[in-house]
């Protein structure tokens, strides 16, 4: 990690995020269910995707770390648990992860190809 790129920036604020997430059943005291197990299960996974993305980038972990970030944005309709505290912890974390993960997907397609030397 010798240059930190705008990549590699989108990535440590998804870790960030996903250990936000992982934490927050315990910050915003969540009542135990769906929703803690949710946010503990699905910050471990932003998590762990964001430090392989980190160790050795590769375009699979981002289009991965897009659909979690979605799952976490509607998951509170899906699991049933509108209208709570942790929904609003959801949907915050759930659109910063889709859009970082998105932006990070848009950067790869957008630059130029590489010239290599003879």
């Amino acid at each position: 990690m010798s240059e930190w790129t705008n990549a590699k920036l989108c990535d440590v604020a998804n870790l960030i995020l996903g250990v936000a997430l992982l934490a927050s059943p315990w910050i915003f005291s969540f009542p135990s269910g769906t929703a803690s197990q949710n946010a503990v299960i699905t910050g471990i996974v932003i998590a762990a995707i964001s430090l392989a993305a980190l160790a050795a980038f590769t375009v699979w972990e981002e289009w991965l770390n897009l659909i979690v970030g979605v799952w976490v944005l509607v998951s509170p309709w899906v699991l049933g648990f509108a209208g709570t505290t942790a929904m609003h912890v959801h949907i915050v974390i759930g659109v910063i992860v889709a859009v970082l993960a998105g932006f990070e997907i848009w950067l790869l397609y957008q630059r130029p190809p590489r010239r290599t030397a003879v």
